[in-house]
């Protein structure tokens, strides 16, 4: 089956729906049967091979150890099919079956939708589901890991354009991943932790990061935690997709009920990267002032804005001696007086990598322009004491409202990075008391000057903009006073 086959097939599943429900409540309908069909035609794939293996002796191609899922009986996807009334409690006592059946590793991943709403679903609109995703069959020889898990996040990404402003909950812009994963640059054996995971893009982008160099990526260990039982149950599914499965990915609250935990503590992590929401404002600012974990290191963020809380959470799960982050944020984050004081003891106690500044429309459906924060809890002799302020807000491609990074510019940014050397009008390396004689002001307008030639280029193209706009402007108006003149009306 081909990348672009498996596109439309899945597409199409989406568009049976289409009038009967929200579009951004597709994803809790579609994944689940995705999954409940792929495991089952996997759980059939497995048993013929163990048929084969046997000579035929159906006992031994039932036994656990031949397959990755259990299915119990009934719970098939062929036993649901053949339902054709109460079709969504059929689904019910299938998915409860499942997760029963390999509790550890699939409790609650088909979520928790209405299949039994029959104003919601109707029967006929979930057997018209099931008999779409029934002409494909999706075992592993017909349709392999890598198109497999690429299929599911074209769908990802699908859902995430159709569904609004909801999309930046489960969806952040695949290409800054990217880059993201190129300046943490994880290695086999280490653990990758994202706070707030949506639906697991960019643990997943750790591991892809390691495949594509041809490096062991099956020793990475990935944590997450997620606040929707949904999107938590979506992240769960991709792993699967993809083949992964050293993964722990949690569902809760990160600020009220951090579970990822070791010792009654916070679990430490080599990398973190994460896109926590930004502003939040209901959160539990006066728990937080004791925080049980100790993660208010550096101060207690305003109620209105919890950016700090997630920064000190992230920070506080690093390891002292490997841990390195990078962190999505609006440039928000890097001026505002009311966290000044936190943000001068991170630059105190030398943890500020980088500060990356991104063009617009990068956050998912939404035209604010981005920043990368990144940090690393012991630096390399050479970038001790210093931060580099880099303004990637060119660095990007843009067609109406979209924006992405093409290959050369996330190139040219991580280079960047990694080089550590000043760049006229694109990078500066600066010292940490220059920062902090700047009140702990990370824009990087402050570092980063525009070259003078481009300055004074744009200035002149500014004027000679506005010459010809106030041509066009004065023409028009004497058309209109001719107009005007014609119909007997003095301006």
């Amino acid at each position: 089956m081909t990348q672009k086959q498996l596109e439309d097939y899945l597409w199409g599943a989406a568009n049976i729906l289409r009038g009967m429900i929200d579009a951004a409540d597709f994803k809790q309908y579609i994944f689940p049967l995705l999954f409940f069909k792929r495991v089952s035609d996997l759980y059939d794939e497995e048993f013929q091979l163990a048929l084969e293996e046997s000579d035929g002796d159906l006992d031994y191609a039932s036994f656990a150890e031949n397959h990755r899922f259990q299915i119990p009986k009934g719970c098939h996807w062929e036993d649901v099919r053949k339902k054709t009334v109460n079709v969504g409690e059929a689904l019910v006592k299938a998915f409860n079956g499942i997760e029963k059946a390999n509790f550890e590793l699939l409790h609650d991943v088909f979520g928790d939708a209405q299949w039994t709403n029959k104003r919601r679903m109707s029967d006929e609109k979930l057997l018209d589901l099931i008999e779409h995703f029934s002409k494909m069959n999706l075992s592993i020889a017909n349709v392999p890991h890598d198109i497999m898990g690429e299929g599911y996040e074209y769908l990802i990404k699908k859902f995430a354009d159709d569904s609004g402003h909801t999309a930046a909950e489960f969806y952040t812009n695949r290409t800054v991943v990217k880059l993201m994963t190129q300046i943490t640059d994880p290695k086999s054996n280490e653990s990758i932790y994202d706070p707030t995971c949506g639906s697991g893009g960019i643990l997943l982008s750790a591991a892809l990061h390691l495949k594509e160099q041809g490096k062991e990526y099956r020793t990475l260990k990935l944590y997450g935690q997620e606040l929707n039982l949904i999107t938590s149950a979506i992240a769960r599914i991709n792993m699967f997709m993809h083949n992964v499965d050293e993964f722990l990915i949690v569902q809760g609250d990160t600020l009220d009920s951090p579970q990822i935990l070791e010792n009654d503590e916070l679990k430490k992590f080599d990398v973190i990267m994460a896109n926590p929401p930004y502003s939040v404002k209901k959160w539990s600012q006066s728990k937080w002032m004791n925080d049980p974990f100790g993660r208010n290191i550096w101060g207690t963020p305003p109620q209105g804005c919890a950016d700090y809380a997630f920064q000190q959470h992230i920070m506080k799960s690093l390891k002292p001696e490997t841990g390195r982050c990078v962190v999505l944020w609006p440039h928000g984050v890097l001026f505002r007086d009311i966290e000044a004081d936190i943000r001068k003891r991170m630059i105190e106690e030398d943890y500020v990598d980088a500060v990356i500044g991104l063009g617009k429309n990068l956050f998912y459906n939404s035209s604010m322009e981005s920043c990368l924060l990144v940090c690393r809890m012991k630096k390399p002799k050479e970038r001790k004491g210093k931060i580099i302020f880099i303004d990637a807000k060119e660095e990007l491609r843009i067609e109406r409202t979209n924006a992405w990074l093409e290959p050369q510019h996330i190139k040219t940014i991580s280079d960047a990075y990694w080089k550590f050397k000043d760049a006229d009008g694109f990078a500066k390396v600066a010292n940490n008391k220059e920062v902090l004689d700047n009140n702990g002001n990370l824009s990087i307008q402050l570092y980063v000057k525009q070259a003078a030639n481009t300055i004074e280029y744009n200035t002149e193209e500014l004027i000679a903009a506005v010459k010809t706009g106030q041509k066009q402007i004065n023409s028009s108006m004497e058309n209109l006073f001719t107009q005007l003149k014609n119909i007997g009306i003095e301006a």
